[in-house]
């Protein structure tokens, strides 16, 4: 039987050379990785270590809480034959406020494409490189991000105009 840490232990090794640093709450681990690498790290997660499978992604914005403002996280896991070679890991960039952008991770998980979508329309993060990078959720012409922190939820009159737009050209 294989201890608890020692399947962290292979991914540490695996992917040492990307890890800025790490921490562990609650029997989940979660590796800091540098931006520039994010993509390399995930390939080598995938196609090393059998983490076939992109559970989610999403932004925190810390707006003035920490810097660099913002954080992508990568909710990624790893299926085995026993229970105990289920695994979940955490990945997190940080990226600045100036240029909240980040290489997509598409080519490696295919189901990146929507999560990155939503990254985009709500937290205005780019994903450089991704196939698709229109909005999914808000109007084309919408210039808010109405999930960041500084997002001003009284100022109604961009809504509206974006909105009416939409209803009276109906859809397409």
């Amino acid at each position: 039987m294989t201890s608890p840490t020692e399947p962290f232990d292979q991914i540490r090794e695996k992917i040492s050379g990307y890890i800025l640093s790490e921490s562990s709450f609650r029997g989940e681990s979660s590796f800091i990785v540098a931006s520039a690498s994010i993509v390399k790290c995930c390939s080598r997660l995938k196609n090393t270590l059998g983490f076939t499978y992109l559970a989610d992604l999403t932004v925190v914005d810390y707006l003035t809480v920490k810097f660099p403002r913002y954080e992508v996280v990568y909710l990624l896991h790893r299926f085995g034959d026993s229970y105990e070679e289920n695994l979940r890991i955490r990945l997190k960039v940080a990226l600045e406020q100036d240029d909240p952008a980040i290489d997509s991770v598409t080519s490696v998980w295919s189901g990146a494409n929507w999560l990155e979508r939503e990254a985009y329309d709500m937290f205005g993060i780019t994903f450089r490189g991704h196939p698709d990078p229109r909005r999914i959720l808000m109007p084309d012409d919408y210039d808010h991000f109405p999930l960041r922190k500084d997002f001003d939820v009284r100022d109604r009159e961009s809504s509206k105009r974006c909105f009416k737009r939409a209803l009276d050209e109906g859809l397409e």
